[in-house]
């Protein structure tokens, strides 16, 4: 027993002090650890815990020795909760970064970007060519996409109610989730401008607003005259004229429209000509920008009745015919009376 305590027991705390030294040393510079350099693509998968996370770090030799990051984690409980997806790892991050980005589910985003002024086929066409995105909609499913989505508007066309945006998203989000993301975005635009809405004959319900909304972003060549544009339409709606807008004609011609409006195609009757009927057309006829929403609800003041083109991207607004027959003369018909052709 003397012998233990004499000679044996001090070589024991020789020999433990040394192997929590090295571990010490070893924990030590595994924490002061920096990357050398960027990892563009690090995948978490679905059912991984901290332990597979480690194993997988050392084998794409990332971060080793696999244990020293599990203990790492385990040394607080509270950050073993590391969440799936793709991750983007930073020349310079250490252990203790890389492991806070896995804890927090900083993934790596991707983005898609829904155009101003298009139409849903063009939507369903940037869906589909997105390697992005989860494909898991079909031909069928587009056709009746309102039906699936978390909405009171079910019964609607799909036409106009997905917000224009660029939105941000980790892989893996199917193109349902992508496109409830993006009508519950207009759903949020049309809601926050109706609350406080100016109320206006011929526009009784969001939809109605948002009809009006996509008529603006196509007649608008300027963001400045929006508000005039909204208005020349709403001073019509509430006199029951005609709106007599180009965009909803060439909406209503589909793919029979080649790039020419003409004098017939304003006299074919459709439901979307505002030249042979009244009042909005029966859905929207695009995707309206956040400023035409706005231009919908807080039209420029003023009895403004017609608009034309100046061909420098601006209009010219008139409060009666012969003020707008004038215009057109002069900014459509090089100022040669003797070829306009309207009539009042």
């Amino acid at each position: 027993m003397k012998f233990f305590f004499k000679v044996l027991l001090p070589l024991v705390l020789i020999i433990v002090g040394g192997v929590a030294f090295y571990a010490y040393t070893q924990y030590t510079e595994f924490q002061q650890f920096t990357l050398a350099e960027d990892v563009e693509v690090f995948e978490i998968k679905k059912g991984s815990n901290i332990r597979t996370v480690s194993k997988e770090l050392e084998s794409k030799n990332i971060l080793k020795p696999a244990f020293l990051f599990l203990f790492l984690a385990k040394f607080d409980k509270k950050k073993i909760n590391i969440k799936a997806g793709e991750y983007k790892l930073e020349k310079g991050m250490t252990p203790e970064a890389i492991l806070s980005l896995f804890i927090k589910g900083k993934t790596l985003q991707y983005q898609t970007q829904i155009p101003e002024g298009g139409q849903f086929k063009g939507i369903i066409a940037i869906i589909k060519a997105d390697k992005n995105l989860k494909q898991t909609l079909s031909d069928n499913d587009y056709k009746n996409i309102m039906s699936k989505l978390d909405t009171k508007y079910k019964q609607h066309q799909p036409e106009g109610w997905f917000f224009p945006d660029t939105f941000s998203y980790p892989r893996g989000t199917t193109d349902l989730q992508f496109l409830q993301r993006s009508h519950n975005a207009m759903l949020k635009a049309l809601d926050k401008e109706w609350q406080d809405r100016t109320k206006y004959k011929g526009i009784k319900t969001p939809y109605d607003a948002l009809i009006l909304a996509s008529i603006i972003e196509k007649e608008t060549g300027h963001p400045d005259d929006r508000g005039k544009v909204a208005r020349v339409f709403i001073n019509r709606l509430k006199k029951g004229m005609l709106l007599q807008t180009d965009p909803t004609v060439i909406y209503g011609m589909g793919d029979k429209y080649k790039g020419n409006i003409r004098k017939k195609d304003l006299k074919q009757d459709t439901p979307f000509n505002t030249y042979t009927r009244k009042g909005l057309t029966p859905t929207p006829i695009a995707t309206p920008s956040a400023a035409s929403i706005k231009a919908a609800f807080n039209p420029a003041e003023g009895d403004i009745l017609y608009f034309v083109a100046k061909g420098n991207g601006k209009s010219y607004f008139s409060k009666t015919y012969s003020e707008h027959k004038k215009a057109v003369i002069k900014y459509l018909l090089g100022g040669k009376a003797s070829r306009y052709k309207g009539g009042k």
